[in-house]
């Protein structure tokens, strides 16, 4: 039955405590790694999506394209200097429209790793809150 005062009395004191901090530390970290792991899988995942879809969307663009202006040039031969001259035009300002969007649309992307950051920070801001109230002991 010694061991049972012995054993709280460790848990109270300031070993104890140390032991219980780097616990809470340990879990956080590990909590938060978990949650980067996460954010890494769905960022890859979305990342590889875009990328297929994109490329199947350029493929079917290239293909449309050829044959439009294959079917363009079948149909008006006479004036096919002309009409090479306005689909040049036409593709060079589509090919600039969409790199517009494209640069838009990254710009207002959030950070991969926003809510991993968010949550790091307000762990900092918690324990420098947490340290500031800690009662400080005097030296002996």
């Amino acid at each position: 039955m010694a061991s049972g005062p012995r054993s709280a009395a460790a848990g109270a004191g300031p070993v104890g405590a140390l032991r219980r901090m780097v616990s809470t530390l340990l879990d956080i970290g590990q909590t938060r790694l978990q949650l980067i792991g996460n954010e890494i899988q769905i960022e890859k995942h979305r990342a590889l999506q875009m990328l297929v879809q994109a490329l199947v969307a350029v493929f079917c663009l290239c293909m449309a394209l050829l044959m439009a202006v294959g079917l363009v040039l079948a149909l008006w031969w006479e004036q096919r200097v002309a009409v090479l001259s306005v689909l040049l035009v036409l593709f060079g300002v589509a090919a600039f429209w969409m790199q517009h969007r494209i640069s838009s649309r990254r710009a207002l992307q959030d950070h991969p790793f926003a809510a991993s950051l968010a949550e790091l920070q307000e762990d900092l801001r918690q324990l420098k809150a947490t340290a500031q109230h800690a009662p400080q002991q005097e030296p002996r």
